[in-house]
């Protein structure tokens, strides 16, 4: 198989996916008072940015993490792939956890100059999403429409521009990575190829782009009608898991006799024609397929 035809993203593109497509995480230290013992963990959740592939971290002043780190810098910080809304509630039921990137390493505060010019490039992200979502055409305005506000990475952002002296601002230098699937199998990511790879473009809008098609009931349909003309299984309801710019996964219910309900969640993996660099791309494939299958299923049926 040719590299550039390869069906999945190397593990070091999916880490990089993950940590551009959430806006918070799970942030691990040694508390600064566990004198000699075991090195008790403090964990909070805490918003962060990429800037030249590195996340960044805002924690709030009255956070233990800002003691903990004066004492000993070593922390770890976990990064899981969006699961909003609907999908959320799929996955608990199946109790199966997203996909999530595991890193450990030195949480470093950044000096006066250096946290401005980093609160200037939070707010030029937030300002170029924001930009992009007014200029998106009509057929990404569609997927998009069903979503709720707040799976918008910008909207979750926005309030770390206030008043500064609230948080404190952290460079996270990562030492390891470790890439955990739904399945809880883990994978030992390089630091070199998780620095070098590059995310999607379409990264920053996953959550929003998987929350809209998952809210609207005819791409869900689209979707069980994908699973029965591309991949021959009979699908009672489905939900898109994650996306990247080679195509999408998707959570599927489909028949099984041996089961009690005759019924189990399956995984299925969609491929795109060409590879689709953004947002744009992604939605015109998307609706593309859709129109496709709902051709070929009213057409074998009948009702054309």
């Amino acid at each position: 198989m040719k590299g550039h035809k390869a069906t999945v993203l190397t593990l070091a593109e999916k880490c990089k996916n993950i940590l551009a497509s959430n806006w918070q995480g799970s942030l691990n230290t040694i508390k600064a008072d566990a004198k000699g013992s075991k090195g008790d963990i403090h964990t909070s959740k805490v918003r962060y940015i990429l800037k030249r592939g590195q996340p960044y971290l805002w924690v709030p002043e009255n956070d233990l993490h800002n003691v903990n780190t004066i004492i000993d810098e070593r922390g770890s910080f976990a990064v899981t792939s969006p699961y909003p809304g609907p999908l959320g509630a799929l996955l608990k039921s199946m109790k199966k956890l997203p996909t999530r990137i595991a890193l450990s390493g030195d949480v470093l505060p950044l000096k006066e100059d250096k946290a401005k010019s980093l609160v200037e490039k939070l707010q030029e992200v937030i300002l170029s999403e924001k930009k992009a979502v007014e200029e998106f055409t009509y057929t990404v305005s569609g997927v998009l429409s069903s979503s709720v506000s707040s799976t918008s990475r910008s909207d979750n952002l926005q309030d770390l521009l206030g008043d500064n002296g609230r948080y404190s601002v952290y460079r996270f230098k990562t030492r390891s990575c470790t890439f955990i699937d739904g399945h809880g199998g883990t994978f030992e990511v390089d630091a070199e190829d998780l620095e070098t790879s590059k995310a999607d473009m379409l990264a920053p809008f996953s959550a929003k782009l998987i929350d809209g098609i998952n809210q609207s009931e005819a791409r869900r349909r689209a979707l069980m009608f994908f699973c029965f003309v591309y991949k021959d299984a009979n699908a009672k309801d489905a939900y898109i898991a994650s996306i990247d710019r080679k195509g999408f996964d998707v959570l599927a219910k489909v028949t099984n006799p041996v089961l009690k309900d005759g019924y189990q969640w399956k995984e299925f993996r969609f491929m795109f024609k060409e590879e689709a660099n953004n947002v744009e791309k992604f939605c015109r494939q998307l609706v593309e397929m859709e129109e496709e299958v709902i051709n070929k299923v009213s057409t074998s049926s009948g009702l054309n």
